[in-house]
């Protein structure tokens, strides 16, 4: 759950997997087991940002039914393999046992692995960070490491220096960024200048959001939309059709590894998937590619240590790696259970109805559930065990039925075929939306939006009674109208009897 936090806060699991690499490294704040779960929930929270912007195309019913679908089946795989393969690590500890014989049989680490740590992103993103704030990472390594002297001073950085090769510090200054003067001692602290930024910049990834989504729009129309579609979606001829999404795995690991971001690429086509020119069929193993690029900032953090620390800071960067190939190998090596598509398609139909749903989902997945999980497991693992066993049990239970009610029906008594038998807040959200609809009273932005179904069932019932109304109108003026010709027609036929 520590891992599912940091990485939404932090909104990249390659920077997150990195702290926890470095950590391990040092060999005092976490071992390798400890680790294990953190880097899980790292998978899971770096599908918060594509999930956000799917919300971008909230506003047209059938792109965001896509959009969310797309989004949210990196959700779902990341969910499920946590599920399936978090409680097969703590019974067997299979990931620590294979990255141990792995590490074991690499030959001695030397200095000249340090220069393998390359962070191409960064080259472009670093002069524009540093012109809205620097950080002191001294400073957090010292408050990591438990150095008391550095708790209450501020990880903003105003000195910059310049360093020499041997590490001694030239021509100090003051730094020159936009929360420099602001952020002094005894002015703003570091907590203020911290929500400001955040509040800052979702209000940047809102508007670029909407504009990339109005951009692409208006970019893939026509013609130019149907080749792309037809290109990216495409299979090898015949048998060999089975290996396209392996192909498209290949793909996605390598732009990941390119951007070092795999919330980054997987953001970057989730408006494809709504605007339809890629099928949620194809971005399930472009995604699951992307899980495997985002693995390579570890190991490159790993290398990027002393020699000595490189062993065990490598052995939870390769935990990360298994993690996820063990995951593909559930999930999508047979092409009849891929559950992931199925949970994301449920989740899309859903939220194009009930467009509050989305909110509600990033709230209770992102946040309420992973911080009910770690205050759990502050207060004692067996209350943690307590709660979260019996949802797991359930959840599988559930996903079990599921399939069998869609592949064999006739196994299930007649009761268990469908849903119908529980009570309707159960297995429907029409309660839910009605009630938010009373709360929120009619809302404008609710209406123009459309976020509650009985909202838009009103609108659409309202703009049927009226274009009725209308062919009632027209229907009456028609037989006016006719009924007037008829009779000035009779009248002149009476007209010209009388002058015969």
């Amino acid at each position: 759950m520590i891992g599912v936090l940091a990485t939404v806060l932090l909104q990249s699991s390659s920077t997150t997997t990195s702290i926890v690499v470095s950590m391990v490294g040092s060999g005092e704040l976490l071992t390798v087991k400890q680790a294990i779960p953190i880097v899980m929930g790292a998978n899971i929270g770096t599908s918060v940002t594509n999930t956000i912007v799917s919300i971008g195309q909230i506003t047209n019913k059938d792109d965001f039914r896509r959009a969310f679908a797309g989004a949210t089946v990196h959700d779902a795989f990341n969910w499920l393999t946590v599920l399936v393969l978090l409680p097969i690590e703590v019974i067997t500890g299979y990931l620590e046992a294979l990255s141990g014989a792995i590490i074991d049989s690499i030959p001695q680490f030397n200095e000249d692995m340090k220069d393998l740590n390359r962070d191409y992103l960064k080259v472009i993103t670093n002069p524009l960070t540093k012109l809205v704030i620097q950080i002191d990472k001294k400073v957090i390594t010292k408050i990591a490491n438990g150095d008391e002297e550095y708790l209450d001073k501020s990880i903003i950085k105003h000195k910059c220096c310049d360093k020499l090769d041997n590490g001694t510090s030239v021509n100090c200054k003051t730094c020159v960024f936009m929360f420099e003067s602001i952020s002094q001692p005894g002015k703003w602290s570091d907590a203020a200048v911290g929500a400001l930024l955040l509040v800052i910049a979702l209000v940047l990834l809102c508007v670029c959001l909407v504009l990339i989504v109005k951009l692409l729009h208006s970019l893939l129309r026509g013609q130019i939309a149907h080749i792309i579609r037809k290109f990216i979606n495409a299979n090898f001829p015949g048998k060999c059709s089975y290996f396209t999404g392996y192909l498209a795995i290949l793909i996605g690991a390598g732009l990941t590894i390119l951007v070092q971001s795999s919330s980054i690429f997987t953001s970057s086509i989730t408006p494809l998937v709504g605007m339809g020119v890629l099928s949620l069929e194809r971005m399930y193993p472009l995604t699951l590619g992307s899980n495997i690029g985002t693995t390579a900032t570890g190991i490159l953090a790993a290398f990027a240590q002393d020699p000595d620390k490189i062993p065990n800071s490598l052995q939870i960067a390769l935990c990360h790696l298994f993690f996820n190939i063990s995951g593909i190998c559930i999930f999508y090596t047979f092409p009849f259970f891929r559950p992931p598509i199925r949970m994301a398609k449920f989740l899309g139909v859903q939220t194009a109805k009930y467009r509050w749903f989305a909110i509600m989902y990033l709230f209770v997945a992102f946040f309420l559930f992973p911080a009910a999980g770690f205050g759990l497991s502050v207060a004692s693992w067996i209350a943690l065990a307590a709660v979260f066993i019996p949802i797991a049990v359930l959840i599988i239970i559930i996903l079990i039925i599921k399939l069998i009610q869609n592949k064999r029906p006739l196994w299930l008594p007649s009761v268990m075929r469908n849903w119908k038998w529980l009570p309707v807040p159960l297995r429907s959200l029409a309660p839910f939306d009605r009630f938010l609809m009373i709360i929120t009273g009619h809302c404008y932005c609710c209406r123009k939006v459309g976020c509650m179904k009985a909202i838009t069932d009103d609108s659409e019932d309202r703009n049927q009674k009226k274009i009725e109304f209308n062919d009632i109108n027209n229907d009456e003026l028609v037989t006016t109208v006719t009924y007037d010709n008829g009779a000035s027609g009779t009248d002149g036929n009476s007209a010209n009897s009388t002058r015969m």
